[in-house]
């Protein structure tokens, strides 16, 4: 078997490396099935795959690929508000390379999506089917990323995840801890829900899902809803620091950060697909974040 991650040096793409070499994650263990597979990790720095030319050439100079795991993503929500034609050829056209590519040699192609193409106006956890319409362009240029996934390539898996965090790069809960360390209180929104998500689990459940053929749209954050006030608590209570979270508004949020992006206030998923399918074995968002916080100081990157 023959792989291509993608953003490899991302939170998502390392993880997925990690889980390959050891064939193991938090969750359990990797199917045997990857047992000695061959592994291209590329990153921005090598692979540019806003360029269909450096694609093209890459797939016919490296492959065939049996599976193609897109981490490659710009994430700055409020950055890609003042650079949303950049944000488009990233996260849109990129995937649209990739898929192409994929369809070519034949392989299965992995996109990696977000809460943020729902508005999150609606009361509920959202499903794989419901009606989306994003908010910022963040959102917009994800969605383009979907649409152009499901248009070029025959064989994909869209997997939405949400509040991604990992043991290498920036991540909300790095940024917590930080702040935890250097203030007594800090104000966090508490009127935006969603699900905290494990870099390692979603990675573990990738892998379980490319190796079917139950194609289409997947929803794979970990269990349960909180707002970004209550995250922050729990981080500052699971590191025992003594920093007070002192939650605010959305729009209290935006008059003191006028430039920053709209965002959704109930953006929870439920992982209906996997359930279905595969079967869902996705953590509480609780227990992965424990696990997280004692694992950190050895694999932090």
């Amino acid at each position: 078997m023959k792989i291509l991650i993608t953003g490899s040096k991302g939170q998502l793409g390392n993880e997925l490396q990690r889980c390959l070499s050891t064939m193991t994650a938090e969750i359990g263990s990797i199917p045997a099935e990857y047992k000695d597979a061959e592994v291209d990790a590329a990153d921005a720095d090598v692979l540019d795959i806003t360029n269909k030319a450096a694609v093209d050439a890459w797939f016919n100079n490296n492959g065939p690929y049996d599976i193609v795991i897109n981490g490659a993503a710009m994430t700055n929500v409020d950055g890609c508000e003042t650079t949303e034609d950049v944000a488009n050829t990233v996260n849109g056209q990129g995937p649209a390379n990739l898929a192409q590519a994929c369809e070519t040699q034949g392989a299965k192609f992995v996109q990696v999506s977000t809460d943020y193409v729902f508005p999150g106006t609606e009361s509920g956890d959202r499903v794989e089917t419901d009606v989306v319409n994003p908010l910022s362009a963040y959102g917009h240029s994800k969605l383009l990323g979907e649409q152009n996934t499901a248009k070029y390539c025959s064989k994909y898996f869209i997997v939405r995840t949400a509040w991604l965090y990992g043991y290498v790069g920036h991540n909300f809960v790095k940024t917590m801890r930080k702040l935890g360390q250097s203030h007594n209180q800090i104000t966090v929104v508490n009127d935006q829900l969603g699900n905290p998500t494990s870099a390692n689990d979603l990675a573990y459940e990738i892998l379980k899902i490319a190796l079917t053929d139950n194609y289409g749209i997947y929803h794979c954050t970990n269990k349960g809803t909180c707002s970004w006030c209550d995250f922050a608590t729990a981080i500052m209570e699971g590191l025992n620091l003594g920093c007070k979270v002192i939650p605010v508004t959305s729009e209290q949020y935006k008059e003191a950060n006028p430039a920053s992006a709209d965002r959704p206030a109930f953006s929870s998923l439920k992982n209906e697909h996997l359930e279905k399918t595969i079967g869902d074995e996705m953590r509480t968002w609780q227990d992965a974040l424990a696990t997280y916080l004692k694992n950190l100081p050895e694999l932090e990157g």
